[in-house]
């Protein structure tokens, strides 16, 4: 078999990678092509360009890349069309994946188009949900939740599972990390997650490195880790550069892993990270900072509580949002006091990690063999 997998970010392409693995894992003659990261070249996917072109978030940000999507997007249907895989799965980066699906059904390739991780139509465009059938026969979600909004229209849902709970972050070893880079028993560790795109690391490493700046004042035993990505390793160590705090740059998977292990604190953008800290019990908050023009549109136009995911799935808020405003030096440092503490903010947020957990797991298989197992359904059923 051959499928054709598209990635266009790197939370995508980690669960590309983990797809793969499984994939190869039950069906071992099975080739990959497409576009992905690092990760899942690492797997042996031979990426048809460099995704960091897609990575891009926000109004006044996609409007200048829109020239190059759309050539990325006819690049994209016209590899399909020449290499006819069994199947085509795209992972997550919905904007670009519908108008890679849009135009594949416009050609009537008979080809399986699966999407895995739903658009968050409950959050906004929740008429998106009546209309994706016709561009994909199969949505494979993450939560247990998203069924629902999709089901009612025409669309063949299955919630497979979220691929966090099997990631190798919960195998990470503090002690590793610690001798690694000569951590003394003393000295504590924060790690600082930017983000993986190169407008999210602009505008929250600086406020991220103001307020570690003032941290370190206050708590000199405190050394700061930036477990980083391809995509804004160069842009990160640029940025750090300027700065005197004791900071450890880490670009490996297993050193990443390792970091999160060996954190006491943290502060992170918004997004799947926040779920992998949740995992390990890192206390931390959730910061997000967008273009004005971008803010103003989300506020009159999303329809959400909250956008961390662990506050998402428990219905309360478990882990502090920061967001435009509120993401500033001042209040990012009140919370780190407050864990520090271990009162009452640090035990709320250890007990709702627990029910995380709880909620994300699924059955005897890992979330990845399930999306397997749906894929290949559909590849099977299309004989």
């Amino acid at each position: 078999m051959k499928i054709y997998l598209i990635a266009g970010e790197p939370s995508g392409d980690l669960l590309g990678a983990r797809l793969m693995k499984a994939i190869i894992a039950k069906h071992p003659d099975t080739e990959f092509c497409g576009v992905g990261g690092e990760s899942m070249q690492r797997e042996g996917l031979k990426t048809l360009f460099d995704i960091s072109d897609l990575a891009v978030m926000g109004l006044a940000e996609v409007i200048p890349s829109i020239p190059l999507v759309l050539k990325r997007i006819k690049q994209t249907v016209a590899d399909i069309e020449q290499k006819k895989p069994d199947a085509v799965v795209t992972i997550d980066s919905w904007s670009f994946s519908a108008r890679v699906h849009k135009a594949l059904r416009k050609k009537n390739l008979h080809i399986p188009q699966i999407h895995y991780v739903a658009p968050q139509v409950w959050a906004w465009k929740k008429k998106r949900a009546k209309t994706m059938y016709k561009y994909i026969d199969h949505l494979l979600t993450l939560f247990p939740y998203e069924p629902k909004y999709f089901t009612p229209y025409k669309l063949k849902t299955t919630f497979v599972g979220h691929p966090v709970i099997e990631s190798p972050v919960v195998w990470g070893s503090r002690e590793d990390f610690r001798t690694r880079y000569n951590i003394e028993e003393h000295q504590k560790v924060m790690a600082v997650l930017p983000g993986s795109r190169k407008t999210e690391v602009a505008r929250l490493l600086p406020v991220f490195l103001e307020t570690a700046e003032i941290f370190h004042q206050k708590h000199p035993e405190f050394k700061f880790v930036i477990p980083t990505v391809h995509t804004v390793e160069e842009q990160v160590r640029s940025m750090v550069q300027k700065s005197n705090l004791p900071i450890i740059i880490v670009n490996t998977e297993s050193n990443r892993h390792d970091a999160f292990a060996a954190s006491d604190l943290a502060m992170a953008a918004s997004g799947t990270v926040a779920l992998e800290l949740a995992m390990v019990d890192v206390p931390h908050i959730i910061a997000y900072k967008v273009a004005p023009a971008t803010a103003f549109l989300a506020r009159h136009f999303l329809h959400i509580q909250f956008v961390n995911l662990s506050n998402i799935l428990l219905g309360r808020e478990v882990v502090p949002e920061l967001l435009q405003d509120d993401c500033n030096p001042e209040k990012i440092l009140y919370y780190m006091e407050e864990f520090l503490k271990k009162g009452s903010l640090y035990e709320r947020q250890q007990e709702g990690f627990a029910k995380v957990k709880e909620i994300l797991g699924l059955g005897e298989q890992t979330p990845s063999a399930n999306a397997c197992d749906a894929i290949w359904q559909d590849i099977e059923s299309n004989k």
